[in-house]
């Protein structure tokens, strides 16, 4: 059975850093395309981060404009786990944060291109 189980959510102040994290099992995930995404109160789920890899050292990142420049995503492939470091949160940022795995075709950003997620982890931000 395969599952992706995310950790390190939580309630921080804005200004704030909080390190999510996927734990994959049931399958290796080290040649697919991984990625974050997250959705708060009232709204739809959006993309927050992906990652690629192509083999040797070279990966690929992508990130949501709202969030480029204060978030990372790495990924550990001998760990089958896949990380998003978060820094200068804001309020904004407040939602339940999803991971997706098993991406091989179509667009990173879009949920429909990976074929597995976890249950999610709470982000709070308080102003």
């Amino acid at each position: 059975q395969v599952q992706l189980v995310e950790s390190g959510g939580g309630l921080v102040q804005a200004g704030g850093s909080l390190r999510l994290s996927c734990a994959a099992s049931g399958r290796t995930f080290s040649g697919s395309g991984m990625g974050w995404f997250r959705q708060a109160p009232g709204k739809e789920r959006e993309f927050v981060a992906a990652i690629n890899w192509s083999g040797g050292i070279t990966y690929y990142t992508y990130y949501a404009d709202s969030v480029k420049g204060r978030f990372t995503i790495s990924r550990d492939n001998a760990k089958n786990t896949v990380d998003l470091q978060m820094n200068s949160l804001k309020p904004e940022d407040t939602a339940v944060y999803y991971c997706a795995g098993g991406r091989y075709s179509g667009p990173y950003h879009a949920q429909t291109s990976y074929n597995y997620w976890g249950r999610g982890t709470q982000v709070t931000v308080s102003s």
